[in-house]
């Protein structure tokens, strides 16, 4: 379950057997934010600061598989170096983002609570406009 002191804009969703996030934002600049935000707290938890800063740029097809593969870099860095992200500043622009990903060391007193996520789920994956931003469904493989 998602619990945190911040305010969510994104919520958990029944599934089956991974874990299916619901976000809600008022651009994609924002909608990737909370994403990464649901994704850093399904796999580490509510508690995660800054001091360390990791860049991602890349371009993609269209708006989903964007969605998807940004969100798999970010999985690749935090695996490979350690890092456990709480925020990003993003830059969306037609289908390339350029993000700078501020986290911290992976500590295990302090991110080992969370759920393992293996990937970024293509099935169901939709990023709708609405009338006050954007929603998506996104499934994080577990």
């Amino acid at each position: 379950m998602l619990t945190g002191a911040k305010r969510m804009s994104f919520e958990e969703l029944p599934h089956t057997a991974d874990i299916k996030i619901r976000a809600r934002a008022p651009t994609l600049n924002a909608l990737f934010s909370d994403v990464l935000d649901a994704l850093m707290q399904v796999m580490y938890g509510p508690e995660r600061s800054g001091g360390i800063d990791r860049r991602v740029d890349l371009s993609s097809a269209d708006t989903e598989s964007l969605l998807a593969e940004f969100l798999s870099e970010v999985l690749f860095v935090s695996e490979v170096d350690g890092l456990v992200f709480k925020t990003a500043d993003i830059a969306i622009e037609g289908l390339h983002v350029s993000a700078v990903l501020h986290g911290e060391p992976f500590d295990f007193k302090k991110h080992a609570g969370g759920t393992e996520v293996k990937g970024i789920s293509y099935t169901g994956l939709s990023i709708e406009k609405e009338a006050n931003g954007y929603k998506v469904d996104i499934v994080f493989d577990v």
